[in-house]
């Protein structure tokens, strides 16, 4: 570049670009560190300002410091209204409602969104003028750029969650044998805030057929119904959402089917398992299984180590699955769990309705 005024302009922007990015990405870290106990995202966004510093060598520091120039800047007399202004709202997809959410944690909100905005949009600078000076770093900025949106989107997800799953401790498993029909009336007289049903041996259309009776069984009531591994199957039901496995479709591609405002769970059973859901944009995780099960089989028992990791570096919201029952449930909440997925223990219970309301009295202890 022989124009020395142009060169100049050139790594003046980059500079402003970098600080800005790094700046907004410090902001989001503090927060998910600090104030959200978030070891998993914290550790992730700490990656995110490592790799930009490692794309950034590719473009000489020395330059950009040289072409800095504060005091000339006429951005910093530059001010709106909206700069200080830092409130909640609805997410572009439809998915984060902060309605429900105290006014103090509104304000964070708009906090963190203008922070991952402002690197978003500095990542995007560096992106499109780094293209003059070395086109690798512009690509590699780029992929980082997709991550910052990825981890946008999970830390929304961790730290306001859905209107569904705030308070939800309880969430029972079903199958279409037996008096499933006053079960489910029973569980949602007892507050059961999940019910889910899991049946391996009906066809899809009896699945759908019994699922659009849970529909109108849960309709107006606190209780979500979940329709398991299924996405096509919770639509043509009118679930509130799928429950998906590890061989199920992806979370972006059920979420393709159900819809936006539909819960999507997945099941895992490590903790890299539990880190991916969380950035494929989860709205909750199964862990387990953590006992042997009366209702389904499993080759190995991942007990409760696992969800004692899980518990403690990831915020979003974790039900332990698998064989929990009264006797053993102290020891899952000890463990670090607050949601617990049961199936056999109520399935099976003679008084439905008392059982279920002795694991919400103990799950709200």
């Amino acid at each position: 570049m022989n124009d020395k005024h142009s060169e100049f302009s050139l790594f003046r922007i980059l500079d402003a670009a970098f600080n800005r990015t790094n700046e907004g990405l410090r902001v989001v870290e503090d927060y998910v560190r600090l104030a959200n106990d978030d070891e998993f995202l914290s550790v992730e966004l700490k990656r995110l300002r490592h790799d930009l510093t490692e794309a950034g060598k590719g473009i000489d520091r020395s330059q950009r410091m040289h072409a800095r120039d504060t005091l000339g800047d006429v951005g910093t007399e530059i001010e709106l209204p909206s700069e200080y202004q830092r409130t909640g709202g609805n997410e572009p997809d439809g998915r984060a409602n902060f309605n429900f959410v105290e006014e103090r944690d509104e304000g964070m909100a708009g906090t963190i969104k203008a922070n991952f905005s402002r690197a978003q949009q500095g990542l995007r600078t560096i992106e499109e003028f780094s293209k003059l000076l070395d086109i690798d770093v512009s690509k590699k900025v780029e992929q980082i750029r997709y991550r910052c949106y990825s981890l946008e989107k999970s830390f929304f997800a961790t730290l306001f969650g859905r209107r569904e799953l705030v308070d939800a401790r309880l969430y029972a498993l079903i199958n279409a044998q037996g008096e499933w029909e006053s079960q489910v009336k029973a569980m949602v007289e007892a507050g059961v805030d999940l019910v889910q049903l899991r049946d391996k041996d009906c066809t899809d259309r009896e699945i759908v057929s019994i699922g659009k009776k849970i529909a109108e069984l849960t309709r107006g009531s606190n209780t979500a119904f979940i329709m398991n591994d299924r996405a096509d199957l919770a639509k043509a039901a009118g679930a509130d959402g799928v429950h998906l496995g590890q061989d199920d479709l992806t979370v972006g591609e059920a979420r393709r089917v159900v819809g936006l405002s539909k819960l999507i769970g997945v099941s895992t059973h490590s903790l890299v398992q539990a880190r991916a859901a969380v950035l494929e944009g989860a709205d909750y995780i199964g862990v387990g299984p953590v006992f042997p099960s009366t209702t389904k089989h499993f080759e190995k028992h991942v007990g409760l180590e696992l969800v004692k990791e899980v518990a403690a570096e990831i915020r979003l919201p974790m039900f332990a699955i698998g064989g929990v029952t009264l006797e053993n449930l102290p020891r899952v909440i000890e463990s670090g769990a607050q949601r617990v997925a049961v199936s056999g223990a109520i399935s099976t219970a003679d008084d439905t309705e008392r059982v279920v309301r002795e694991f919400k009295r103990c799950l709200s202890g």
